[in-house]
């Protein structure tokens, strides 16, 4: 059957959550020659099924839309490569199942048939008792079957995983009316889960693991040469350790962005070295029951201290099993028994982690994981390297430049590189599949790929749209764009002349006006200027009512700019989000919020590549502690239009409307004090509204539109404000 390989992407669609669908691309349902709904065999660390349904035509065509139980049966992260193939789906005539041993007690066999009913699964999977009630052909029973569930455990259902031990027969099967669905008891279920599927290597720790060869670790290659030595002392000079005072046994944790490679080097070291490689996913194993959980664990650990020769576990996503907040009891059992595997005669540990500050400061005690590896976000040439090995296999044609694409992939690791390959042949393949003889990847297949393709760390955030705008495109305005271009694209371009004469890069930029008057277009052109990753957020959007949620909002938020770096932080109404402390009746969270500014702006962890730039016309609310040196201390004025720039706006505005010879574009700008840049722009939509009324058939605007329109779309330029702005301009020229 044909197959086609994807990058596994956690889905952010609550209404696909645990309910056994994935969403695909349309073209990847027509390559596959699938129809929605049809049932498709995924491959990654593991086998499972799942139905396909069809993804928005907007979304990128490299990727695989799924939830945290399908990764769970996957055996993978997000992140990963997975096989995407059709699967033939048969009637199960039995099916055994087991679960928490609230669920074996208070759920019937037949509501937990009516659960798994329009769903397909296989022998081991993990599965939700969440009805699937998205498919067409969907059990019109749904709601009775949640009725049923919250009745049977009360709300903990939404969140209840069920195994399947067996079924008959054996492969993908369907549940049916017919369908006998039996509840066994989990301590004789013969099916191992899915992160002990996970846990065994390669599958078997007897053999080296199979790994991306060392020297094509591009970036990573000073990190796994320390890796390397730690290893090769630990394994084969332990006295020598000993008699120098030091102790051989080792644990290390690999930090760094996700997708940047962390589990592949510690698999390209092992197998560099000849060592037997025993692999755990945390997250895998979080998501089950406590009890089997530290069963997986043990086991895994077990497999690790029994196998021959150098051995080293690893455990990736440690986070997820070893939380720093509320930390659950499985969190002190698998300490445990990480302390036992560390010590004695047991394996090198190693532990992988993209979030090390939320990890549990109990793992990194010295005698336990006490040392550290930082992988670092790749940069242009570095991502130009890359390239480089991962096309390196495939046709590529002579117009492509890595170092082109490299410069236009920002913030990229190689999971996103990989990505970006993958939907670039995906491209090459439907442009070729007429016509098959001699198929090449194009420059253009790249830069197709880059408009579906952000970067992991981005996956979380809404990116600002840019529309191919640049800096250029803006008229008028030329202090505005330069002191933009110095303190924001500077730093982020050229880091390099700032350490050369010794000076630190600004870090903060507010841009203040009237209101319509293009602060945010300005952002949008400068980001696509700079090709940087851009974070938007309004300032209300990080205000909540609960104690530490915002100053954690606010936290995360310049966490992820540093994991997309070069990056640019753009703050749209930042006087709601940093008012003057001791001034609001909201309890001090917006107090607490201006702390936590300060701290990330000019805190002890430095901001590497990002730049914060808010917006406001509101200047005098902002507290004036961020606008001090070293946080906010660029204050750029974006002044009201005059004549010359609203002809521009005009001109750019009625760039696609075909004006009649009567509109004098010039006379007409000169006439419209007041008015903003948003207004010009109303003003042409008007005009060309006002055409179609009188004739759905009018193919130009004339001046007598214009003038209609104008009764319509008045000045929203407030001249009182205007003097305020104008005032404070002048009070805080640099």
């Amino acid at each position: 059957m044909a197959s086609i390989s994807l990058t596994a992407r956690v889905s952010t669609s609550a209404r696909d959550t645990r309910r056994g669908v994935v969403r695909l691309h349309p073209e990847v349902l027509d390559a596959l020659d699938l129809k929605p709904w049809s049932a498709v065999r995924l491959t990654g660390a593991r086998e499972t099924v799942a139905l396909a349904a069809a993804a928005d035509r907007t979304s990128p065509t490299g990727f695989l839309l799924l939830d945290d139980v399908a990764l769970l049966n996957l055996g993978v992260t997000e992140g990963s490569s997975v096989a995407v193939s059709p699967a033939q789906v048969e009637a199960a005539k039995r099916v055994g199942i087991t679960g928490s041993r609230m669920a074996r007690a208070t759920v019937s066999d037949e509501t937990a048939r009516l659960a798994l009913t329009g769903k397909v699964f296989s022998r081991g999977d993990a599965v939700s008792l969440l009805p699937q009630d998205l498919s067409p052909a969907s059990s019109s029973r749904a709601g009775e079957v949640r009725r049923q569930l919250s009745a049977a455990i009360g709300l903990t259902w939404t969140t209840e995983l069920i195994t399947i031990t067996s079924t008959e027969p054996a492969g993908a099967v369907a549940v049916q009316p017919s369908t006998v669905v039996e509840w066994q008891d989990g301590s004789t279920a013969e099916t191992p889960s899915p992160a002990t599927e996970e846990a065994e290597p390669a599958r078997s720790p007897s053999e080296p693991h199979a790994g991306v060869p060392v020297a094509d670790l591009v970036g990573s290659r000073e990190t796994a040469r320390h890796l390397t030595e730690w290893l090769r002392l630990a394994f084969d000079q332990p006295e020598l350790l000993r008699r120098l005072g030091a102790d051989p046994r080792l644990g290390a944790l690999i930090s760094g962005p996700p997708g940047v490679g962390k589990a592949t080097l510690v698999r390209s070291v092992c197998a560099e070295i000849g060592a037997q490689l025993v692999e755990v996913s945390a997250p895998a194993i979080a998501a089950l029951e406590p009890r089997t959980a530290a069963s997986c664990l043990q086991q895994a650990i077990d497999r690790a201290t029994a196998a021959s020769g150098n051995r080293v576990l690893l455990l990736t996503d440690v986070e997820s099993l070893l939380p720093e907040s509320d930390p659950p009891p499985l969190a002190t059992i698998a300490l445990e028994a990480i302390r036992a595997a560390v010590g004695g005669d047991g394996p090198a540990v190693m532990v992988t982690s993209a979030h090390p500050q939320s990890v549990d400061p109990r793992l990194r005690e010295p005698g336990l994981v006490d040392r550290e590896l930082t992988i670092g976000l790749p940069d242009d040439t570095t991502r130009a390297d890359l390239l480089g090995v991962l096309l390196r296999g495939a046709p590529v044609d002579e117009d492509v430049r890595f170092a082109e694409i490299a410069e236009r992939t920002p913030g990229f690791v190689v999971a996103d590189l990989l990505a970006l390959c993958r939907e670039a042949a995906l491209g090459a393949a439907l442009r070729h599949r007429d016509d098959p003889a001699d198929p090449r990847i194009r420059r253009q297949d790249l830069l197709d790929a880059l408009a579906s393709v952000r970067p992991i760390s981005m996956s979380t955030s809404d990116n600002l749209q840019t529309g191919g705008l640049t800096l250029d495109d803006v008229g008028d305005m030329t202090e505005v764009k330069q002191a933009l271009t110095e303190t924001v694209l500077w730093p982020l371009q050229y880091p390099d002349s700032f350490t050369r004469l010794g000076v630190e890069p600004p870090r903060g930029v507010l841009l203040y006006g009237p209101p319509g008057c293009g602060k945010t277009y300005l952002v949008r052109a400068l980001a696509g200027s700079g090709r940087l990753n851009v974070l938007t957020v309004k300032g209300a959007e990080l205000m909540d009512k609960w104690v530490g949620e915002s100053e954690r909002a606010v936290r995360e938020l310049f966490l992820r700019a540093r994991g997309a770096s070069p990056a640019l932080v753009f703050l749209d109404e930042v006087d709601a989000l940093a008012p003057r402390r001791g001034q609001s009746s909201d309890s001090g969270v917006a107090d607490r919020v201006v702390a936590a500014l300060l701290t990330e702006l000019d805190g002890v962890e430095p901001m590497r590549d990002v730049v914060v730039l808010a917006a406001t016309n509101r200047p005098e609310l902002i507290d004036p502690a961020l606008l001090r040196p070293g946080r906010l201390e660029r204050l750029v004025y974006v002044p009201p239009p005059d004549a010359e720039a609203r002809q521009a706006i005009l001109a750019a505005a009625a760039k696609n409307t075909p004006l009649a010879g009567d509109v004098d574009l010039a006379a007409l700008a000169g006439d419209l004090d007041g008015y903003s840049a948003a207004d010009c722009t109303a003003l042409i939509r008007e005009a060309a509204l006002t055409a179609m009324r009188e004739s759905l058939s009018a193919a130009e605007v004339t001046a007598t539109h214009l003038v209609t329109a104008r009764g319509s779309v008045r000045p929203s330029l407030d001249p009182a404000q205007l003097a305020t702005l104008a005032a404070y301009a002048e009070n805080h020229r640099p």
